[in-house]
């Protein structure tokens, strides 16, 4: 029998069943032992039966009336069954028996949590963390710890894990939640006093390196961050998540090839992500290596084809190589999507602008300052678009709507002006041109780029001049 120990402990189960079924219907006196009944309610609740769990509780705690493990086991079972004014009774019972058992602070907390009383939950186990040592107090620290997560006390959270790692430098789970905790605190400064001592006594330790590195992310020292990450995957050469933050430092460093080269790593050590892909194809964007740029982009598309902005990026590439047809296509799956997107519209009335075809244009860069009418460059596109192809009284009242909207922006004032000049109106034509060059004389340039040939008319060089001369322009 020995050579089939889970055969021998299922028989053994039937034949406890067996007995206790004989004694519940009266068939039988045979007797139990308290460590039998605990197997029995343990078989139950393995099996989600939380009747008969319940049951079998009932029924050792009457023959064995002073066992505390019992108890416990029948306030665990009430507290699954949402009988928690039952349980908090059953455990004031299981105190006077026994009240040095951990059990009794975490089954009270679970009963106090589920009946929304959370300060009751915190002051037990504040109260307890007096009461224990070693791993019972660490135990107590995570539960202390999930309590204020759930009472939305963060700050609290971090300090718990704290307390944890400076009672046990190399708990992993508190290692991997203290990461993230640090990161939604901002507490970087703590976290990285705090694994410098734990790195001090424990070199070789990973984890530790790995939330040194992240810590130096959060501040923004990517240089230190990714010198930490090194050190990480010098140990585990396998640690993709250190590869992947690693790659982001690099993005942020502007260190595009060192940033694929490890985001290439992570391909290779986990499965494929759409959100790898894409910051690949965003270095090979940065690098102005367009072709590459797509193939990474289009590979995050096969994985996640309803993101509408991964087909964006891809006509941007198009647009960077002036292939405005193929930018088109991406930009109509783009918005199919996600329609009205304002920076979908605004490139594709550029691309229209390109192809010729300005009245789809305009209803493009329309879209983008309905959607966001305080928009600097939706505005200049919508103004420039009609200005370009002769739609000048339009323009007019597109320039007046974009000065009003954007409290009177210096570009708009030499928009104005250019499409006064265009009417015929000189004098007032003049005017504008003065307020724009008294307000942002450096905006000149736009006012030029809009009609080059503007600066043919003797009256608008005298005035530039006159500018230029006084210190102004």
């Amino acid at each position: 029998m020995k050579e089939y120990p889970f055969r021998q402990d299922k028989e053994d189960m039937e034949e406890l069943l067996r007995l206790y079924n004989d004694r519940k219907s009266g068939r039988s006196s045979s007797f139990l032992d308290e460590e039998s009944f605990e197997k029995i309610i343990n078989y139950f609740d393995d099996k989600e039966d939380l009747v008969q769990a319940q049951e079998a509780c009932d029924l050792g705690v009457e023959q064995f009336p002073y066992s505390a493990a019992l108890l416990f086991r029948k306030a665990d079972i009430l507290i699954a069954t949402r009988k928690y004014r039952e349980a908090l009774e059953v455990l004031d019972l299981a105190e006077l028996l026994d009240s040095r058992n951990i059990e009794l602070y975490i089954l009270r907390t679970d009963a106090y949590l589920a009946l929304d009383e959370q300060e009751k939950a915190i002051h037990l186990l504040e109260t307890a963390l007096g009461e224990f040592e070693g791993e019972e107090k660490i135990e107590l620290l995570f539960e202390l710890a999930d309590v204020y997560d759930d009472y939305e006390e963060f700050e609290k959270i971090f300090d718990c894990l704290k307390l944890i790692l400076e009672q046990e430098p190399t708990n992993e789970e508190a290692l991997y939640k203290i990461c993230f905790w640090t990161d939604f605190t901002g507490r970087n400064e703590e976290s990285i006093k705090l694994h410098q001592q734990i790195l001090e006594d424990y070199p070789y330790n990973e984890l530790a390196w790995f939330n040194l590195a992240a810590a130096y992310q959060g501040l923004k020292l990517y240089e230190k961050a990714i010198d930490a990450y090194k050190y990480a995957i010098a140990i585990d050469e396998k640690f993709d998540y250190a590869y992947r933050n690693m790659g982001d430092a690099y993005i942020r460093l502007r260190k595009f090839k060192d940033a694929i080269e490890v985001l290439e790593k992570v391909l290779e050590l986990s499965r494929p992500e759409d959100v790898i892909f894409e910051a690949i194809g965003h270095c090979y964007d940065k690098l102005k290596n367009y072709g590459q740029a797509r193939i990474y982009y289009r590979k995050a598309v096969h994985l996640n084809p309803d993101d509408s902005k991964l087909y964006y990026k891809i006509a941007c590439t198009y647009i960077n190589e002036e292939q405005w047809a193929q930018a088109v296509k991406q930009l109509e799956t783009a918005m199919q999507i996600h329609k009205s997107v304002p920076e979908f519209n605004l490139a594709m009335g550029e691309c229209k602008v390109q192809l010729g075809e300005a009245k789809d244009a305009i209803f493009y860069f329309s879209n983008v300052v309905r959607a966001r009418p305080k928009s600097v460059q939706g505005w200049e596109a919508l103004v420039r678009c009609l200005y370009l192809n002769k739609f000048y009284e339009e323009a007019m009242e597109q320039v007046l709507a974009a000065l009003q909207h954007t409290e009177g922006k210096p570009v708009f004032i030499y928009y104005k002006s250019a499409i006064l000049f265009a009417l015929g109106k000189s004098k007032e034509g003049l005017l504008y041109l003065e307020r724009g060059l008294q307000k942002a004389p450096r905006q000149l340039k736009e006012f030029v780029a809009l009609n080059p040939t503007i600066l043919q008319n003797q009256l608008v060089v005298d005035l530039i001049a006159r500018h230029r001369k006084t210190g102004k322009a």
